[in-house]
């Protein structure tokens, strides 16, 4: 009997121990395997800049210079002048108006190149216009129909008696910034001599 009470105590004994030992696996998993790990929560995983969102300095802005007006350009300009100016000293003043004939809007600004010429495609006689500087220029937003003004003043060429005289068509008018130009018809006398300035024209200023 006592041999038989051994043989049962150490069966017991066996069995106790597999059962602790199949616990001690089950507890010893990986972590990986079971639920998330704190390391894919969205906070650790992206920064708010990669979540698709607009950056740089473009989306910042939102604008887009190409959108706004340009200068006027002698392509899309009408001349005309206003002669109610007068005179004085042997001198007729006029305000030389550029008109907006084109369908945009665009600026106007500055000091127009003026000179005198013998027909519409023919090159200057004598010397361009001197500027006026006693009115600064201002900065004119033409919308199509619109004008801007500078004061034109025409000297006499009968004044000067060394003046090599030629009868001029009109004048060539240079836009401020523009190497294209418009014709103006008007009848004056020049003088081909490069050192008599016979014009003196201002800044653009409203009309």
């Amino acid at each position: 009997m006592t041999t038989a009470r051994a043989k049962k105590a150490l069966l017991f004994t066996t069995a106790a121990a597999s059962l602790l030992v199949l616990a001690g696996c089950g507890q010893g998993q990986n972590p990986g395997s079971g639920s998330p790990s704190s390391d894919t929560s969205p906070s650790a995983s992206q920064s708010p800049s990669d979540n698709g969102s607009p950056s740089g300095p473009a989306s910042a802005t939102g604008t887009d210079s190409s959108g706004a007006p340009g200068l006027c350009k002698s392509a899309s300009l009408t001349p005309s002048v206003d002669s109610t100016g007068g005179g004085a000293a042997g001198s007729v003043y006029q305000k030389l108006i550029l008109t907006n004939s084109g369908t945009a809007p665009c600026i106007l600004k500055g000091f127009p190149g003026v000179s005198l010429v013998t027909g519409p495609t023919a090159g200057p006689v004598g010397a361009p216009a001197d500027r006026d500087t006693s009115k600064a220029p201002v900065e004119l937003l033409l919308q199509p129909g619109d004008s801007g003004a500078a004061v034109l003043r025409y000297t006499q060429a009968g004044l000067y008696p060394d003046c090599k005289h030629v009868p001029a068509a009109g004048f060539r008018i240079y836009p401020p910034e523009d190497t294209a130009s418009v014709f103006l018809a008007q009848q004056r006398e020049a003088c081909s001599n490069a050192g008599i300035k016979l014009l003196t024209i201002g800044a653009f200023q409203a009309n």
